[in-house]
């Protein structure tokens, strides 16, 4: 059995939410797909993958497997490119974009460690808190989190972070925690506009979407900023879950509402997708994707990929 193909169809599923969708993506036949994995599945004598009329999910024994798989074949790839010359005579410029927060907490350290490696490549990276037309910004490789609007890109999927509403302990213990989104009414909140509407907030709700009004007595433009009024007690916020981090882990946060949330928002990494990648860029996604998908993987706050 070719295990290496097996992997990758496994992980295209995985990818793609379906086998019928992973079947379309590989233009091949759904019966082929649903072989291969039934002899993974036999080879190794457990079951990956639960299949519903619905749904497909991971097994635990599946969950492992593809993430030993996703690391694999990611060096696999890497030491073909490698063995045929790919990353010799490397040099020029990188522009990478990515949000304020995510940047600094998960891109300058895969940045610093490229950086190293490649001696005769400079980067350029902007951090900005909205989206950038990666042509007319000329920015070679971005990261998108949310869903993705423009299908004219190639996206690598690295992880997935949660939509969370917070407030420091000191005002948790004045004002009470809300129970459910309703409690919203009798409270008072700072807003990051980029995230959140300063009039209503939705939910998630056991009957669908809720949409609870808000009093908002603090817009903010930056997410750093929304943090610095929740510690400081000004009322509950709105962020992602890796832009409060760092104040959870020091109880300087609280996470509210944990049964309400929205939807995780996945994290990619984007380019425009030309037929033959600039060395430079090709080199910084074999370096920097399966890096930032640990990232996310070891972050208490981020789900897996």
């Amino acid at each position: 059995m070719d295990r290496l193909g097996a992997m990758a169809i496994l992980l295209k599923t995985v990818d793609a939410g379906s086998l019928s969708a992973a079947a379309k993506e590989l233009d091949v036949p759904l019966a082929s797909v649903s072989r291969r994995i039934a002899e993974l599945e036999s080879h190794l004598d457990t079951r990956l993958l639960n299949r519903t009329s619905r749904r497909l999910s991971l097994t635990e024994a599946g969950q492992l497997y593809v993430e030993a798989s996703r690391r694999i074949l990611e060096q696999v790839e890497e030491a073909e490119r490698t063995a045929t010359g790919v990353y010799h005579d490397l040099k020029g410029q990188l522009s990478i974009a990515a949000p304020v927060v995510f940047g600094r907490t998960h891109i300058i350290p895969i940045v610093s460690d490229f950086l190293r490696k490649y001696a005769d490549i400079d980067i350029r990276l902007v951090l900005a808190d909205r989206l950038l037309d990666l042509l007319e910004a000329e920015i070679d490789v971005a990261i998108r989190i949310g869903d993705l609007d423009d299908s004219s890109l190639i996206a690598l999927r690295v992880g997935s972070v949660r939509r969370v509403t917070c407030a420091s302990p000191t005002y948790l213990a004045t004002h009470g925690w809300p129970k459910d989104p309703q409690d919203l009414l009798r409270h008072t909140c700072i807003t990051f506009d980029n995230l959140a509407s300063s009039a209503a907030w939705r939910f998630a709700g056991p009957k669908g979407q809720v949409v609870v009004p808000v009093h908002s007595r603090l817009t903010v433009s930056t997410a750093e900023a929304a943090v610095d009024a929740a510690v400081a007690g000004l009322g509950l916020t709105r962020l992602l879950s890796y832009q409060i981090a760092h104040e959870i882990h020091a109880g300087r946060l609280a996470v509210v509402l944990e049964d309400y949330e929205l939807p995780i928002w996945p994290v990619s990494i984007v380019h425009a997708g030309q037929q033959l990648l600039p060395k430079r860029v090709r080199a910084f996604l074999d370096f920097g994707v399966p890096r930032l998908r640990d990232l996310l993987r070891q972050d208490p706050d981020a789900f897996q990929p």
